[in-house]
């Protein structure tokens, strides 16, 4: 949910991310800002969002599970430096001076645990520099306070005093508009308020919001940007998480519809970070989106579906109860239909598989139909092994094909057939096992029973 804005807008920037907290409050062996927002770690949604801003750098602190985040980040281009002893959040951004080295532009500090945050808001804020501030932060009203630290400022913006909320009186206690945590000032300026922040305060730590405070002392203005507390909440339980969750999809809903997606019933389906959906496709409820998808246009998805890692064509139509697996591609006007997975699995046009069927590590050509109960044998305990199945084949239902297998174009396998050998070109394979007709045998089968059953009845 990145801002959008012109390149020529853009200032300078460079982001200072805070992640070396421990984040206890959400009880998992994992880092707090990995935790995933539509199947993506919160961190990167916020990395994403400033990828708008076009950042000279971005600098990650990391402290607890810092391995787990340095994974995470492999390959974004962002580099991460330590904070041990954990001291506070202005300590925190010190630690990524170094890595600064030589950077005049502005700097941008915030919380990992904020993925909402949209590039608009960060320019916003720069802009406010370029209007003569020496710091700027960014403010919310939420509907509680609660225990963030309050901004007190004037009815243009001007900030007086800013304070957490340990070492707030009463009357400022009683001011709605709180500090998000998200602060951006020059780096020459930074670095001399974060070098002046000290640690008497109720928790004996340097607190970030001090730059302000220190800026304030200097006779230098201080300006607060207000935006929604949606953007700017963090995520610290996994209440929030799931808070946060829906506040994404809910997002995503809005802008399918808008983009021309019918969603029967929104609040029941679930999107991918990254999935993308083409117009005029109809999504029937409780479809479930993991990532990698792409639907073309026109595509009909029903409900109880669930898909990730699928390429979908034009006109397709999946479900409903179907699990289409990573790897999957449907082409144009291909079906796949109720109790049917895939995996690894190629359907050329107008190829269908209507019910109760695995294709695992298969192509299907054009046209071809894959009759009920059908399964491709493409795992034996070590290796995977694909399945070829050619153009208007039609493969009776409750039939195994053994991979590796090929079965060839306008090929018929009769239903209950285990194949285990290449078809070739139009022909007829048949494996069962001969019919043995006994006429007359259920008939005396049952008169027997009977009798039988009578007899334990009457003893």
């Amino acid at each position: 949910m990145a801002g959008r804005m012109s390149n020529a807008s853009l200032p300078p920037v460079a982001a200072v991310i805070l992640a070396a907290g421990k984040g206890t409050r959400m009880k998992s062996d994992l880092h707090k800002v990995l935790h995933p927002i539509a199947g993506r770690p919160m961190l990167l949604h916020l990395m994403d969002s400033f990828a708008a801003l076009a950042p000279a750098a971005t600098v990650v602190v990391v402290g607890d599970k810092r391995e787990q985040v340095e994974s995470a980040l492999a390959g974004t281009g962002a580099v991460t430096v330590v904070q041990d002893p954990q001291l506070g959040t202005a300590h925190a951004a010190l630690q990524a001076r170094e890595a600064l080295s030589g950077f005049g532009g502005m700097i941008l500090v915030c919380f990992g645990d904020c993925p909402m945050l949209a590039a608009d808001t960060v320019l916003r804020l720069c802009a406010a520099l370029d209007a003569g501030a020496r710091v700027a932060v960014l403010g919310f009203r939420p509907a509680d306070a609660a225990a963030y630290g309050r901004i007190i400022a004037d009815a243009d913006g001007t900030v007086r005093k800013m304070v957490e909320y340990k070492d707030a009186t009463v009357e400022e206690r009683a001011v709605d508009l709180c500090n998000s945590g998200v602060i951006v000032a020059r780096a020459p300026d930074m670095w001399r308020l974060l070098d002046a922040v000290g640690n008497d305060n109720a928790q004996g730590e340097y607190y970030l919001p001090d730059v302000a405070t220190g800026a304030i002392a200097e006779g230098g203005r201080v300006v607060a940007i207000e935006t929604g507390a949606d953007e700017v909440a963090g995520i610290n339980s996994r209440a929030e998480l799931a808070a946060a969750e829906a506040q994404w999809q809910a997002f995503k809903r809005e802008e399918a519809m808008a983009a021309g997606v019918s969603l029967k019933a929104p609040d029941t389906v679930w999107f991918s970070w990254d999935t993308e959906i083409g117009r005029d496709v109809t999504v029937e409820p409780n479809v479930f989106f993991g990532p990698g998808v792409r639907i073309a246009d026109g595509a009909t998805i029903r409900g109880f579906s669930h898909i990730e890692g699928a390429e979908i064509g034009a006109g397709c139509e999946v479900g409903p109860f179907a699990r289409l697996r990573p790897g999957t591609v449907l082409d144009e006007k291909a079906k796949i239909g109720n109790f049917v997975e895939t995996k690894k699995t190629h359907l050329g046009k107008g190829a269908k598989a209507n019910h109760l069927t695995y294709l695992g590590d298969a192509t299907v050509g054009a046209g071809a139909n894959i009759g009920a109960g059908t399964i491709t044998c493409n795992y034996d305990g070590y290796f995977k092994y694909r399945t070829e199945i050619g153009e208007r084949a039609f493969i009776g239902s409750n039939s195994a094909l053994v991979a590796p297998v090929r079965i060839g174009a306008d090929a018929i396998v009769g239903a209950g057939s285990t194949v285990t050998r290449d078809v070739g070109d139009g022909e007829l394979r048949l494996v069962r096992a001969e019919q043995s007709v006994k006429p007359g045998w259920a008939d005396r089968f049952h008169d027997a029973m009977r009798k039988k059953k009578a007899a334990e009845q009457k003893s």
